[in-house]
């Protein structure tokens, strides 16, 4: 669950409101797709429950599988580049959605949003590209998950703002 929180952590009070009151609710059943490869998105989810597979496209070979907490479709976000992987329900899951058209309004209209959403952003990545060397057999498995004393200050109070996401569309 870790990663929602780098993005959760560097982002205001109002900007997670503003997020909450912009963003849906998707349910998924075991086996729906929420993301083709090659298929352009609209959307970077938040995974609030269940766990999804990342898969190559073919449903032939796993890559991974992630839960609750973590962030979907922020590389094509970033690039508004077609996915290089499926996304698929490996049990019933539910995300938090918001627009990419959404988003770009607000990144364009609000510089500190803008600030915050693309530096957490880079962070998760960072984070996620540093696991993925370890896995591979580079650098030190140990250091994985270690997360940056200047990062760590925010990880409290984004643990609470998931808990507002996760509260606010438990009543949807």
């Amino acid at each position: 669950m870790k990663r929602v929180l780098f993005l959760l952590g560097h982002l205001s009070d109002l900007d997670i409101e503003w997020m909450i009151n912009n963003g849906s609710k998707e349910d998924l059943e075991t086996g729906d797709r929420l993301i083709q490869k090659g298929e352009t998105i609209e959307n970077l989810y938040i995974i609030l429950s269940g766990q999804l597979a990342i898969s190559d496209g073919k449903g032939k070979k796993q890559i991974a599988h992630i839960g609750a907490g973590e962030i979907v479709g922020e590389m094509s976000f970033l690039e508004a580049r077609p996915p290089s992987v499926s996304v698929i329900a490996s049990e019933p899951v539910t995300v938090f959605s918001i627009s990419r058209e959404l988003m770009n309004s607000r990144l364009a209209n609000n510089l500190e949003f803008k600030a915050n959403f693309y530096y957490a952003i880079s962070l998760f990545l960072s984070n996620r590209l540093r696991k993925t060397t370890s896995q591979l057999g580079y650098g030190s498995p140990d250091e994985a998950d270690v997360i940056d004393e200047s990062v760590l200050d925010g990880i409290s109070q984004a643990g609470a703002r998931f808990g507002q996401i996760l509260q606010k569309f438990s009543e949807v």
